[in-house]
């Protein structure tokens, strides 16, 4: 699976975070702004462009910048490490989106985690797996994480849900100290908004034979990249370093687009953090 972000895409990123002109930033480059232009939108150059110059006036990791530019990509994940855990891609208006089922072997109790474009591909794990839909947990409320969100509760109408929306019933809203337990696993929840207002990562822990948590982001975080400040891309930024980058380095990230990768790859690899 490609980055979901393409060079051009972090550069734009970045420099809307550093609010950086479009004619400032290319001058830095070494480019006209139309050739600015065209990597931001393809992630291509024709020209060589001054990445290392490009990434220190957009508050991007040189380094990290030009490892991107070279065609970094987080390692290949043996998820069966982790042998109850699915992830479920749907594509809609051009846009791929990851939802995430996670089960209990023994007890089959499950949880689903955004519902992606279209309920289909999740109903059908479920029944081919025997599982129990305990719970469904939304990582924040944009329209490709919850567009199949009424088939999935008409299917599973005892599941809970649980968000961090400030507009849902207080007896679906994430709380700070939550924690619940699926058969042997254990999910707890950070706030991590920034790309949206209710944006939360869902931690999942004590999986058989000591596998590595598995943290569940949204877009609070992509391999090599971040989600748009929606909100504030300091606060966005922020979260990610105190909620997603405190948990430990084997913690296998899965966010809501792209590839699976780790705390380590993100620390070592992402551009935004310096």
């Amino acid at each position: 699976m490609n980055l979901e972000d393409h060079l051009g895409d972090i550069i734009r990123k970045g420099r809307k975070a550093a609010n950086v002109s479009a004619d400032v930033a290319a001058k830095v480059a070494g480019l006209t702004e139309a050739e600015l232009t065209s990597l931001e939108e393809s992630g291509k150059s024709a020209k060589k462009p001054n990445l290392a110059a490009l990434a220190n006036a957009i508050g991007l990791a040189p380094s990290k910048l030009e490892s991107i530019a070279k065609g970094w990509l987080p390692s290949e994940k043996d998820l069966s490490i982790w042998r109850e855990l699915r992830r479920i891609t749907t594509e809609e208006k051009g846009m791929a989106v990851n939802s995430y089922v996670v089960w209990d072997e023994v007890s089959r109790d499950a949880a689903i985690f955004d519902t992606g474009w279209n309920a289909e591909q999740i109903i059908q794990l479920v029944e081919e797996n025997k599982l129990q839909v305990r719970h469904i947990f939304l990582t924040h409320s944009h329209e490709d994480h919850i567009a199949a969100l009424a088939p999935l509760r008409e299917k599973f109408p005892k599941a809970h849900l649980h968000t961090s929306s400030k507009t849902a019933p207080p007896q679906h809203r994430n709380k700070p100290n939550d924690f619940l337990q699926l058969g042997s696993l254990r999910i707890t929840n950070r706030d991590t908004p920034g790309h949206a207002e209710d944006g939360v990562t869902y931690i999942v822990g004590t999986w058989p034979e000591d596998a590595p948590h598995v943290a569940i982001v949204g877009d609070a975080i992509f391999a090599g990249s971040i989600g748009s400040g929606l909100i504030s891309w300091d606060q966005a930024k922020q979260k990610v370093r105190e909620q997603i980058f405190s948990l430990p380095p084997d913690t296998l990230i899965c966010p809501g687009h792209g590839p699976f990768t780790t705390v380590a790859e993100e620390k070592a690899n992402n551009p935004f953090f310096i």
